[in-house]
């Protein structure tokens, strides 16, 4: 049986709302269309990849951001977006690899928890044929992919009639201090870091996308056919 194909759309350094317009429009085709189960060659979804143009904070189904915690984020000159994934507050910004797969599940023969495993794998996998051999996931509430103690990649994830949004967000060479302003994904006492800080170099989103498509495709199971329109 041929593997399932994901429409893969690269749209570059975009603002965070154009990514979450594009996101809605894809789940809506997704929700048009009749649930089907895993067969030859079925497409299963879109893979929406994208750095941030600017600074943005968003808050998940969990809350995270009070009015007052956002009037002050906006004020140091970012955006802020409640979201409907899963988890509290996080950051997204420049040197950022935002990965959203939008998938009917049921395709690719994946439930729920499985789907979040495999983003996660994909992290990690990045990060090992980045040279960081110690990168590994950890259970709730510390989902995402750690070296240590301190958080590489975050994960939140919404799911809905088995088709899923949102999904990980990979520091590459992200500024970090911008997560000094919050209590990223409501951990007190951890950190957070990027392929660049443990790398001792500047690493690019653009560095790590191809081999996060090897990873992506190896652990999904999937084929990927290129999107030159976002539409």
């Amino acid at each position: 049986m041929r593997p399932a194909a994901v429409r893969l759309v690269r749209l570059g350094r975009v603002p965070y709302a154009e990514l979450l317009g594009l996101q809605d429009r894809w789940l809506r085709r997704l929700q048009a269309e009749p649930g089907t189960e895993a067969s030859s060659g079925t497409e299963a979804g879109a893979l929406l990849l994208c750095e941030p143009a600017g600074p943005v904070y968003t808050a998940g189904l969990r809350g995270g951001l009070t009015p007052e915690e956002t009037a002050r984020l906006r004020a140091l000159g970012a955006e802020v977006h409640v979201t409907g994934r899963g988890g509290l507050a996080t950051f997204h910004g420049p040197g950022q690899l935002l990965c959203h797969p939008v998938l009917d599940l049921r395709r690719l023969g994946l439930r729920l928890r499985m789907h979040v495993a495999a983003l996660e794998a994909c992290a990690v996998r990045l990060c090992e044929l980045q040279g960081l051999q110690d990168a590994r996931a950890r259970s709730p509430p510390y989902t995402g992919v750690w070296l240590d103690d301190r958080k590489i990649c975050a994960i939140g994830v919404r799911c809905g009639r088995h088709i899923t949004s949102h999904g990980l967000a990979l520091n590459c060479s992200t500024d970090l201090t911008w997560f000094e302003h919050i209590v990223p994904c409501g951990l007190v006492g951890t950190g957070v870091t990027s392929l660049s800080k443990e790398l001792q170099r500047h690493v690019t989103v653009n560095e790590v996308m191809p081999p996060f498509l090897v990873a992506f495709k190896e652990i999904y199971k999937c084929t990927l056919i290129s999107e030159d329109s976002p539409d």
